[in-house]
């Protein structure tokens, strides 16, 4: 026996003495084993969320221009990235046979076998996006007269198409949040008694009827089987002369009214809830100043003054759209605000007449790469929604509004699916980045405006994996290097490509800072 615990004490000895062996040469081992996954996408479509070889990571530095990332520098944590179930989208959809429409579902919302969006913003009603040939909301009565009791209130009409969608979504990405947004109270509520353009009447009565409303909305999304984490009180406020569409000019006033009705009221009905003020341009579109009504403020800084309202106690922050202004709007609100979010929820790919599918990709890949990829995630957004999520190959169907608009997938004449630009720019992030992610620290040369040099922005995932997305703007192939504490790699981008590198974040702490 005692010759066998010297045996198996010795054996340890050496095990340990192998060990530190190892050990000693270990920053080496593992700055050669320590490897980033990388995925590219390409302007002309060669590579799209391809998945390349892996590269190794080694120790020291680079003379190439670095991107330093630094996990320890946080900013803000990531609620997801998506776009919106539209009634025109699911009416695409479910053109789609049983089989393709599930296998196009799984492209978009599963986190492995697709791109797993994490985040829808869905109309509450009707917005131009609708296949329907009269739009509607969820309390339509006849003209002249009045539901003050919400006695006519109805979500019928989604149960047809939108919730089974939303339903399937939330089984295929179990992470994913749902937004509701309003294009237009019901008609009875507004002055001019139309959906499209006019305003609430000033009147307490139809404050609290419309918080009401917009309660029972929640709570019969809730009871379908979708809940609502976040909810705006108005699509683009701003927007008073639309297009033959629902739209309301919702001076702040009047907002502020509206959310003082409904906040208390969705507190006890929803907890989880949250309102956003705004939902409209980063800056004022000259347009909407112009339509301002005479004697009126245009009202240039209206989440500015929606913040320092007393309605702000109810608001978590602001939404923001991409039509007018740049992402960097998204800061300046931040400073003065500092305690409240930023969300990001609207932006559209669009073309002109003449253009090209090869153009239309290239120009929505690089313009959404620079300004909503990365422009808006530096600028404290905490989510990135396109518009669509589906469209057929005219841009529709629509009832008035954008005739130029693109979705993340498109149905095409012959019964295909094909995926645009759109698709690829949220994969770059909400295939890599997890709801609760955390952005980090990154190096960034590139400019919103486009100076052709390299741009970035990183997260930190909930399991502590690392996300670097690299957008090289110019037309030609970019060397740099990527740095992380005392290990870096270096890696060249084609023009005008998109890319996301994926790594562990090392326990060690001589491998990170």
């Amino acid at each position: 026996m005692k010759r066998q615990a010297i045996i198996a004490v010795m054996a340890v000895s050496a095990l340990a003495l192998t060990g530190s062996t190892a050990l000693a040469a270990d920053p080496e081992d593992l700055a050669k084993k320590q490897q980033a996954k990388v995925w590219v996408t390409t302007v002309d479509r060669a590579e799209l969320l391809t998945e390349r070889a892996p590269i190794a990571f080694r120790r020291g530095g680079s003379p190439e221009t670095t991107i330093t990332v630094d996990p320890s520098q946080t900013f803000q944590s990531m609620d997801g990235f998506g776009a919106s179930i539209t009634d025109s989208s699911a009416a695409v959809l479910y053109r789609l046979s049983a089989a393709d429409r599930e296998r196009t579902m799984r492209k978009l919302f599963h986190p492995k076998q697709g791109i797993g969006v994490s985040f829808l913003r869905q109309p509450v009603g009707s917005s131009d996006f609708t296949a329907a040939a009269e739009h509607y909301t969820y309390d339509d009565v006849p003209a002249g007269q009045t539901d003050f009791g919400l006695r006519h209130f109805s979500i019928a009409r989604d149960e047809k198409q939108v919730l089974p969608l939303l339903r399937r979504a939330k089984q295929l990405n179990p992470a994913l949040k749902v937004m509701g947004s309003p294009w237009s109270p019901p008609a009875w509520m507004k002055t001019g008694d139309s959906l499209v353009g006019g305003r609430l009447k000033d009147d307490p009565a139809i404050y609290t009827a419309y918080a009401r409303y917009l309660v029972k909305f929640v709570q019969a999304y809730t009871r379908a089987g979708v809940p609502i984490d976040f909810l705006t009180i108005q699509n683009e406020p701003q927007n008073r002369t639309p297009g033959g569409y629902p739209g309301t000019d919702l001076p702040v006033r009047q907002a502020v009214k509206v959310i003082e009705a409904l906040g208390p009221m969705l507190r006890a009905a929803s907890p989880r809830t949250k309102i956003l003020g705004y939902d409209h341009n980063w800056s004022t579109h000259p347009g909407d100043i112009a339509n301002t009504p005479p004697g009126e403020s245009p009202e240039t800084d209206y989440p500015y003054q929606l913040l320092a309202s007393p309605a702000a106690k109810w608001l978590a922050g602001t939404a923001y759209h991409c039509y007018y202004g740049e992402p960097a709007d998204q800061s300046k609100l931040r400073e003065a605000f500092p305690d409240k979010g930023i969300w990001f929820t609207e932006c559209s790919g669009s073309h002109g007449p003449n253009d090209t599918p090869p153009q239309i990709f290239r120009g929505t890949l690089t313009w959404h790469a620079r300004n909503l990829v990365i422009g808006t995630t530096r600028n404290w957004a905490k989510s990135v929604i396109n518009w669509n999520i589906a469209l057929d190959s005219t841009g529709g169907p629509h009832n008035g509004g954008c005739e130029t608009c693109t979705g993340l997938v498109t149905l095409q004449a012959d019964g295909s699916v094909t995926t645009d630009a759109e698709y690829y720019t949220i994969g770059h992030l909400a295939k890599f980045v997890r709801p609760g992610a955390v952005r980090i620290a990154s190096t960034s040369y590139g400019t919103t405006g486009w100076n052709g040099l390299i741009q970035t922005v990183a997260f930190r995932n909930p399991d502590r994996s690392i996300a670097l997305v690299v957008h090289n703007q110019n037309d030609e192939p970019r060397k740099f290097a990527v740095a992380v504490g005392d290990r870096s790699f270096e890696y060249t981008l084609p023009g005008g490509a998109l890319s996301t590198f994926t790594w562990p974040q090392p326990a060690d702490p001589r491998h990170h800072r």
